[in-house]
């Protein structure tokens, strides 16, 4: 297999999820790939475990004529005045996310290409794809262009990567909707409707086992035909009555106050107060954002998971209080002392 990149080096900065997917497929395909990565960290010991020359960031940006910022977007600002002078004046620098690019002012050389090359999926899935030799579809744009060939470089970091089709873009685009899919479908939105409809059918008095496996368990069939089939496939799969049930009803639980807030939420975005809001938490250490995760872990949908799967969720005991049956009044509370 020839090498993608011309007989360039490619240094990936991370080892993340993206970091060791790309790095993976590049080397996969012919490339010479260098991995950067703190020293002495779980980055850099998973990087030799898969058997890459690895050295400390901007070793690794001084050594290679294409550079792939792949660290977390949190952590790229703090870096950049180590990394950035080591770069050579006429590398190109390959990022897989606009954020930093939009938000963050990072300095580059004038005969300095940078590109955005955005997999449309997580690193594992990019790799699992490519390795069972299928592609995967990528979002391409050029932030600037120094040498006059930086859409030339994008695509071969792209196929070198295992990403096709390639979809023009820009990195205001890219970033926004990337943004507005996380906070509003992926994560934000998909957690949210999972937990409100667990609560719901728990606070009825459903089974909170039952309840995870019909909210949230059963979504990954779901979304496979989604994904393979788009919405109108799916509801050729479903029954008539869940396709009744999704005509009428859906459209009740995302309604007018749902869109109002996805159009609070998109204009945050744009107007680039989210942005300001992250990168404010991160400065002062992240405490919201802990307080916030610890709460969610502690939530009870996920002792519900437990015990549903099988996973070791401890026993209810015989004398435990059971859920009221549906339609029935809840249960007096036991008296205390």
């Amino acid at each position: 297999m020839g090498d993608p990149l011309g007989g360039r080096t490619a240094a990936v900065l991370g080892f993340g999820h993206q970091g060791a997917a790309q790095a993976l497929n590049l080397r996969d395909a012919g490339a010479r790939v260098l991995v950067g990565a703190r020293e002495g960290g779980a980055a850099e010991a998973r990087a030799r475990a898969a058997g890459f020359e690895t050295v400390g960031l901007a070793a690794a940006a001084r050594a290679a004529s294409m550079v792939a910022v792949l660290l977390p977007d949190e952590a790229v600002p703090a870096v950049w005045p180590a990394v950035a002078p080591a770069i050579d004046a006429g590398a190109c620098v390959v990022f897989a996310h606009g954020f930093n690019l939009l938000y963050a002012e990072l300095e580059f050389g004038p005969r300095q290409d940078v590109v955005l090359v955005a997999p449309t999926a997580p690193g594992r899935v990019l790799r699992d794809t490519v390795a069972a030799g299928g592609r995967l579809p990528a979002y391409v744009a050029v932030h600037r262009d120094g040498s006059g060939g930086a859409l030339r470089a994008a695509q071969a970091w792209a196929a070198g990567i295992g990403c096709a089709p390639l979809w023009p873009t820009t990195v205001r685009e890219e970033t926004e909707v990337d943004l507005f899919g996380e906070q509003v479908v992926l994560c934000g939105g998909l957690q949210s409707l999972v937990t409100s409809a667990f609560e719901t059918l728990v606070a009825a008095g459903y089974s909170p086992e039952i309840a995870y496996l019909e909210v949230a368990h059963q979504l990954r069939y779901l979304a496979e035909a989604l994904h393979a089939r788009g919405p109108a496939g799916l509801r050729q799969g479903i029954s008539g009555t869940a396709l009744y049930g999704d005509l009428t009803r859906g459209p009740r639980v995302i309604g007018t106050a749902s869109r109002a807030a996805m159009g609070e939420i998109l204009a945050e975005i744009q107007s680039g107060a989210f942005a300001r809001e992250w990168r404010a938490e991160v400065a002062a250490g992240a405490p919201r954002l802990a307080a916030l995760r610890a709460r969610a872990a502690a939530h009870p949908i996920e002792e519900a998971r437990r015990r549903a799967l099988g996973e070791g969720g401890a026993p209810l005991p015989e004398d435990a209080p059971r859920p009221h049956p549906p339609g029935s009044p809840p249960a007096e509370p036991a008296e205390s002392g």
